[in-house]
């Protein structure tokens, strides 16, 4: 006799969700065994006081996951189920200690002067909803399909009239292609790189600068040759003297010292790519939207007669992190490789979000928000700065270059990177040393000097006068 119990006190929202859960455990521990015949349908409704229906549907489920098979006007029968094999440890079923996480609870009392925020609340939310209002009504159509693995064509083109007036890019919308990050595009172009060399990568890359990325390249099996940095970024002579045949800069705002590289050393690194064919550079213009005083400096790109640069560029410091669009301009060879290469790759992006900021642009609501920006940073950096320099005096030296959303300053004092780096934490202040972004670790040494990456983006005017504060406890107390 087949039996089973509904519980009076169940916390099933359907009553077939019980009848199939009680059904597969009696399976499942061998209470039925494999070929046993069920019930008739209407013979466990009757048995159980539901309907046929709910039989009919608890049947249906343990049916179509495989618990059960059926055999035309015999009825429903067990399946053969092999067992299985389950630890002899419930400590297995738990999740290790050094996997946990936690969520990470805003703090009202942190203050930050860290490089890699933005200021949230300057972001024109109204605006770009509007934009999606707009994009919604324009693409929807889009919004049900695949698009083009480099991002829809419509939002190359209007990207590609962009940057050329505001950096100066020469492309076409088919050079471009978008992602949802600058490191997803690293890896996209070492790749093609690769495929187009008939050498190892080896690429030379300015020390200090974005470790993050240099680990990205290590593991794509690249050979990484740090090239010291000056008041002018990276050193040409030490690139020429390397065996690089690829060469990754920040030439337009050196990350992280701030460094503006001057003409005739552009010409020079774009003579380089000449010398062979796999010779390339890859030009990261992470913050070019913000420069102060003066105006933006065309990008090395802008400069290239040869198809030797690969142009990147991204919306996460003008935007909001959050939205991560990247993308980046491939030279016409590279770009026949990669688009055989991914060819069956599927774009990674939100598209709503992509003919958003297509709309966003050609409102001329992207523009009009660079432009806020620029001047509440502008406000923000020289009041920063004003603050540092009156409560320092001539224990700070600033670089100031006028560019960007950081700047470096040279801090004297007793501690060591290690005490200032626990002392950030201890007094709630989020700031970088520069010891974060070099491949030797710098050590501070008698009449040497601790050095700081100081962002200014996200930090409130009212409180810079306390993060300063801040900053000096961490110096000297």
């Amino acid at each position: 006799m087949f039996f089973i119990k509904l519980d009076n006190d169940s916390n099933y929202e359907y009553l077939y969700r019980e009848i199939y859960e009680k059904i597969k455990n009696k399976i499942l521990r061998n209470k039925i065994n494999e070929g046993d015949k069920l019930p008739s349908k209407r013979n466990l409704a009757n048995q159980l006081g539901v309907s046929v229906n709910t039989i009919t549907s608890a049947y249906e489920q343990l049916l179509v996951e495989g618990y059960i098979y059926t055999i035309e006007r015999s009825g429903y029968f067990v399946e053969e189920i092999v067992e299985l094999s389950r630890p002899k440890s419930s400590k297995n079923q738990l999740l290790p200690n050094d996997l946990k996480e936690t969520v990470i609870k805003d703090n009202p009392n942190q203050l930050s002067l860290s490089h890699m925020d933005t200021d949230v609340d300057l972001f024109p939310f109204k605006e770009w909803f509007k934009s999606q209002q707009t994009a919604l009504k324009k693409h929807q159509q889009h919004l049900g399909h695949i698009t083009h693995q480099q991002g829809p064509l419509a939002v190359r083109q209007t990207l590609s009239k962009m940057i050329n007036v505001t950096r100066g890019v020469d492309c076409e919308p088919e050079q471009i292609i978008i992602s949802v990050g600058t490191q997803t595009l690293v890896e996209q172009a070492l790749n093609v790189l690769q495929i187009a060399s008939d050498e190892p990568l080896t690429i030379a890359v300015e020390n200090p600068g974005y470790q993050r990325l240099y680990g990205l390249m290590e593991q794509l099996n690249a050979k990484i040759n740090p090239i010291s940095v000056d008041e002018n970024g990276i050193s040409v002579d030490e690139v020429k003297q390397s065996n690089a045949n690829t060469v990754f800069l920040t030439p337009s705002h050196q990350f992280p010292t701030g460094a503006i590289m001057p003409i005739s050393k552009r010409f020079d690194l774009l003579n380089w790519t000449t010398k062979k064919p796999n010779h390339y550079i890859i030009e990261d213009d992470y913050d070019s939207e913000f420069k102060y005083q003066t105006d933006n400096i065309p990008s090395l790109q802008s400069l290239d007669f040869n198809q030797k640069v690969i142009y990147m560029g991204s919306f996460s410091k003008s935007l909001l992190m959050g939205f991560r669009i990247s993308y980046m301009v491939l030279p016409y060879p590279l770009l026949r490789i990669y688009r055989k290469h991914y060819n069956k790759l599927l774009p990674y992006n939100n598209v709503f979000s992509l003919f958003t900021l297509n709309e966003f642009i050609l409102e001329g609501k992207y523009l009009q928000h660079i432009k806020r920006m620029n001047l509440v940073y502008e406000k923000k950096r020289n009041e920063l700065i004003k603050q540092l320099t009156s409560l320092f005096k001539e224990n700070i030296t600033i670089n100031d270059v006028p560019a960007g959303l950081h700047f470096t300053a040279s801090f004297k004092t007793n501690k060591s990177y290690d005490e200032v780096e626990a002392a950030a934490k201890k007094h709630q202040l989020d700031v970088h040393t520069i010891r974060r972004f070099t491949f030797e670790s710098p050590k501070r040494e008698p009449n040497k000097e601790i050095v700081l990456v100081i962002g200014f983006s996200s930090i409130n005017f009212d409180d810079i006068s306390k993060a300063v504060r801040r900053l000096n406890k961490i110096m000297y107390e």
